[in-house]
């Protein structure tokens, strides 16, 4: 379970208008009014499913462009992310100001029910259209779903390659109660790699049956799936959050990582502002901050997410990534009220069933 945590950087300068932001070059000259607005607001409130240790070097830096913004960043797990924001506005008190999320079907159901501002973002055009929606939701990221192992205790030649691969590996007697995946009734981003794994893989069925023969051990986060394997208590994971299990596996000998070459699913952390927004001026200041090239290259080779901008330069990067995989093998999950599919009380509860019966089986 993610430990809540509150990461609150105060500002980078030692009073109150010592530094006068400036408008980032290109930006239009009106955008200072944002940045004043900003400034009067003083603080801005994030809600995500980022570590914060992966946070904190852009909040750092966001705070050098416009010191004087306190920023109050809660670090919950996806589930835990939307929950708190909806049960918060219908309550009427506070909450985030920015929502931020590797769930993206539960960021995508927010926006379309109706939360998130429209505001066209200064940096929109530098980002691949399938990541915006309605100039509301925007992808900040680009990440793979993998699958990591033990490396330590599988040889060369068991580690699958593919989605079909692993199906086979899997119900061998020694992968009984050693394979793990997210558990996708309490993991936002569990539930949506799994669902849209269902409408990429014609072979499905066979993968949950697999699941079922291994008696596979769910979790409900990246890390103790990691810890788990690295141990040997499991050999492998499914869906495993690829960034940070290629961060993890530079050092740690024990951690393997392998991209399916037949398709490999990609992720994108969908941030939207608040449409009720205390901090309305700030969430736009950080909503551009993220998805500009300067904001990216943090994003790249500070936090080790994937930068999803094509013009930053690093080891992980969608550039990097594209050119590993193979541009027809990535299969980036939209930005779109189309990954709602399996969000609807009846379909989502049928899915659910479906595994239970299958890859739950004891």
């Amino acid at each position: 379970m993610k430990l809540h945590m509150t990461v609150a950087a105060a500002c980078a300068t030692l009073f109150a208008g010592a530094a006068m932001a400036q408008v980032p070059a290109g930006y239009p000259a009106d955008y200072q009014k944002i940045i004043d607005g900003a400034k009067k607001e003083g603080k801005l409130v994030i809600y995500g499913a980022t570590d914060s240790k992966a946070t904190q070097p852009l909040i750092k830096d966001f705070n050098t462009l416009y010191p004087g913004i306190t920023v109050e960043y809660n670090d919950m797990n996806s589930t835990e992310v939307y929950n708190r924001f909806i049960s918060e506005v219908a309550a009427g008190g506070n909450t985030a100001d920015v929502m931020w999320s590797s769930a993206m079907d539960l960021q995508m159901r927010l926006a379309s029910d109706g939360y998130a501002l429209k505001y066209k973002s200064v940096e929109s055009a530098k980002i691949p259209g399938w990541a915006i929606w309605d100039d509301q939701a925007y992808g900040t990221t680009f990440e793979p779903a993998a699958i990591v192992y033990n490396k330590r205790l599988l040889d060369a030649k068991e580690v699958p390659q593919n989605h079909a691969d692993f199906a086979k590996l899997i119900v061998q007697p020694k992968f009984k109660d050693k394979v793990t995946t997210y558990d996708i009734e309490k993991s936002g981003v569990g539930f949506m790699f799994m669902t849209q794994d269902a409408r990429e893989n014609t072979k499905f069925l066979e993968l949950e049956n697999a699941f079922g023969e291994a008696k596979v051990r769910v979790q409900s986060s990246t890390g103790t799936m990691m810890e788990r394997i690295s141990s040997g208590e499991n050999l492998i994971g499914y869906n495993v959050l690829g960034s940070y299990a290629l961060v993890r596996a530079k050092t740690d000998p024990s951690i393997g990582v392998v991209l399916p070459k037949d398709y490999t699913l990609i992720l994108s952390r969908v941030q939207f502002i608040n449409k009720g927004a205390k901090n309305v001026n700030a969430a736009k200041l950080w909503l551009d901050y993220l998805l500009s090239q300067r904001g990216q290259t943090i994003i790249a080779n500070d936090a080790k997410l994937f930068a999803i901008r094509e013009d930053v330069k690093g080891e992980t990067t969608s550039a990097e990534l594209i050119k590993m995989i193979g541009k027809d093998k990535v299969k980036p999950i939209p930005v779109h009220p189309m990954v709602l599919q399996f969000l609807g009380p009846a379909k989502r509860m049928a899915f659910l069933k479906q595994w239970k019966e299958t890859a739950g089986k004891k």
